[in-house]
């Protein structure tokens, strides 16, 4: 399966892509960068916080790159309503994309109807808002898979799937997850949890992996464990070096 995946053009690897940059420190100058790699490189979008959708929109006119924002980032712990008046807001902007990041506490709890409720507004919504302007608005959920068991993230999948969304997401790459003794563990995406959406969501909805994704390499992994979306802010180095990379 990984000689298939290196076998990959540039062209084809770059487009699992969502070029990203979501630092809150990321002025015009670094959102630019990204809309004129992701212009090079013909990335399925760039992946911006919501107040950089307009300037993306107009940075991308004309090319087949889609412009994504997030909702309830990075905590996920805002209202229901909140979350759907900024993914209503991003959708007049211009976003093609919403990645929205669930109700973390919820489902931690175990509550799942809340979750399920949360996302499915979001989804109705987004839904609205791109018939009022022709075009079909892709939803996908972040999970936080870092902070879940695996049965939470299977039932998390399952619901997402219920309530419509179009993809699943590892990660925001935000999250803070210590050891005992306090050190950072990792906080992103990982083959296995992966494989598990995969396995959960079936072939009929996306799995996209976000969160430290920097290398060739690991970008072949994750979609040999099922991804169909490669969430990075270091796409451009990795289809710069994807042939180096060879088996």
């Amino acid at each position: 399966m990984l000689a298939i995946i290196y076998s990959m053009t540039r062209k084809e690897i770059s487009s699992y892509i969502d070029h990203t940059i979501l630092l809150p420190e990321a002025g015009v100058k670094d959102v630019e960068q990204i809309c004129n790699e992701a212009r090079k490189y013909e990335f399925a979008s760039v992946c911006v916080n919501p107040v950089y959708v307009p300037f993306a929109v107009s940075a991308l006119a004309g090319t087949s790159v889609k412009v994504c924002t997030v909702v309830g980032f990075p905590l996920g712990a805002n209202s229901t309503a909140a979350k759907a008046l900024e993914a209503k807001d991003a959708i007049e902007n211009g976003a093609d994309e919403i990645d929205m990041v669930m109700n973390i506490g919820a489902a931690k709890d175990g509550r799942l109807s809340v979750v399920g409720s949360d996302i499915a507004t979001v989804v109705q919504t987004c839904h609205e808002e791109g018939e009022k302007v022709g075009k079909k608005i892709i939803v996908k959920v972040i999970l936080e898979t870092c902070l879940l068991d695996d049965d939470t993230i299977v039932n998390c999948c399952l619901v997402a799937k219920k309530a419509g969304a179009d993809f699943v997401k590892t990660s925001t790459g935000f999250a803070t997850l210590k050891d005992i003794d306090g050190r950072l563990l990792p906080n992103g995406a990982s083959e296995h949890h992966v494989s598990l959406m995969r396995k959960t969501v079936g072939s009929d909805m996306g799995v996209k992996a976000s969160g430290g994704i920097k290398t060739p390499n690991m970008v072949a992994m994750m979609i040999k464990a099922g991804a169909n979306r490669i969430g990075t802010s270091s796409g451009a180095r990795i289809v710069e070096n994807w042939k180096e990379n060879l088996l």
